[in-house]
């Protein structure tokens, strides 16, 4: 009765009043092939002992006491354990996100920490309440740039996340929108002279990544400068929000579209994560989401209000502000407490042991691949070549339960041996070590291969 809260009486009541006699009749319209009318081919239904075995059976099967280096956009960061004990309490744990606001003060409340502190981060005038993830923020960033500029077209860094680029197509496709792809210099950054060239009077914004999806640092200050010569908008986005404790944030954007993932958020198969628009105040009509104000009360107390919610998304279908209407404010929370419990000085201590990490397997890595664009500034992570194919590489590594770096073939074909490996604060020593030894061995045996075929050959 917990799933089927209509009884049989109830049942019978719904159909009398609309005029059928059993449920058959009701789907009657349903051609007859298409309804099921045998019993469901699942196993009997198992207990709830059974079930709890099960799944505990299965975990097992699970890879316990990996390494992992991978990172392209979702990041393995330490998680506090408070952060599952408070977003566990019934206030907030809702299976929707309550605004009234005689009801929901808190929820209210923490949304309103939320986007003080994206703002305080970020250090832009205005942050909405969330978005489903950094790739859908990302979008929505450069269309709410189209609306304010009046333009159509945008430019698009090649460096940005690649899966970024494929929703952005996603989103143009049926837009009117042109996209423009800007190819990376040999330092890993935006070329700045082809970028030059790329925008027309028609250019609405330029779309960066930084760090960039090789980790690589952008020079915003260059980049945001073309653009606004042009009257283009600059849409930075952030896939490492922990970029932040250490990196200058992006203050000449004009817009800022960041995956908060890394702080606090279980990379869970891919999500939900918590995506993130920033921007000026003067834009803030043209925003997507929801934003919440502070106010007082009839006795002067404060309190807090749903100021602003897009929720013409509803009736105006392509002529909407956004058609993301949803708000991650579970997940937001778990933001919330992150940086609550990391503070302005926890965090930039946090960006720099992933800093120190990345410098370190950078260097050890180096010693026997190529690291690439190493002149660059960057943040955790960077790009190696290797003589061997990654996915062999890797393969080795998994025997040594470490998970290697993301071959970056499928994106970049001209980087060919070419992955990119990612440092957090939970990456040891002993693992880059290790790692590294076994990409020596790798390249040792490349070596003696290729001597054996000359010597055949001789």
């Amino acid at each position: 009765m917990r799933y089927l809260p209509k009884s049989p009486a109830d049942r019978d009541a719904m159909m009398k009043a609309i005029g059928v006699r059993s449920v058959d009749d009701l789907f009657a319209p349903i051609p007859a092939e298409y309804r099921l009318n045998r019993d469901l081919n699942i196993p009997r239904q198992m207990a709830e002992s059974e079930i709890v075995d099960f799944f505990r059976q299965r975990s097992r099967e699970n890879g316990d006491g990996y390494t992992s280096f991978l990172g392209a956009g979702a990041y393995f960061h330490y998680r506090p354990v408070i952060i599952d004990s408070l977003i566990s309490r019934g206030e907030f744990l809702t299976a929707y996100t309550p605004y009234q606001a005689e009801i929901s003060q808190g929820t209210l409340q923490s949304i309103f920490e939320f986007q003080t502190m994206v703002c305080e981060l970020t250090g832009m005038e205005v942050a909405n309440a969330s978005m489903y993830d950094g790739s859908t923020g990302a979008a929505e960033a450069v269309m709410m740039a189209v609306r304010l500029t009046g333009r159509r077209s945008v430019v698009v860094a090649r460096s940005l996340h690649p899966e970024y680029r494929e929703v952005l197509g996603t989103y143009a496709t049926h837009q009117g929108m042109p996209l423009t792809t800007v190819g990376f210099a040999d330092n890993g950054r935006i070329d700045l002279k082809e970028l030059e060239q790329s925008i027309t009077p028609e250019t609405a914004c330029v779309l960066i990544q930084s760090p960039n999806f090789f980790g690589t640092i952008e020079d915003v200050d260059a980049i945001g400068e073309i653009a606004h010569k042009h009257g283009a908008m600059l849409v930075v986005s952030i896939a490492e929000a922990v970029s932040l404790g250490i990196v200058e944030p992006p203050r000449q954007a004009d817009i800022i579209a960041m995956e908060a993932q890394s702080f606090g958020v279980p990379l869970g198969f891919g999500g939900p994560y918590c995506g993130v628009i920033a921007t000026r105040e003067k834009y803030v009509r043209q925003m997507p989401g929801r934003l919440v104000g502070q106010t007082v009360d009839k006795q002067g107390k404060r309190g807090f209000v749903l100021t602003l919610a897009t929720r013409e998304q509803h009736i105006r279908r392509e002529k909407a502000t956004s058609n993301i209407c949803t708000n991650q404010a579970l997940v937001a929370l778990m933001v919330n407490i992150f940086m609550t419990v990391y503070g302005k000085v926890g965090l930039k201590e946090l960006a720099k042991q992933n800093l120190a990490k990345t410098a370190y397997a950078a260097s050890q890595f180096g010693k026997h691949g190529k690291v690439l664009f190493a002149g660059s500034p960057r943040f955790n992570e960077f790009v190696v070549t290797t003589s061997e194919d990654p996915y062999a590489v890797n393969s080795r590594l998994l025997g040594h339960k470490i998970v290697g770096g993301l071959p970056l073939r499928k994106f970049y074909p001209e980087l060919g041996n070419a992955a990119l490996w990612c440092c957090t604060e939970l990456t040891t020593r002993s693992a880059i070590d290790t790692a590294a030894g076994l990409i020596a061995e790798s390249e040792r045996s490349v070596r003696t291969a290729k001597e054996e075929v000359e010597e055949v050959a001789r």
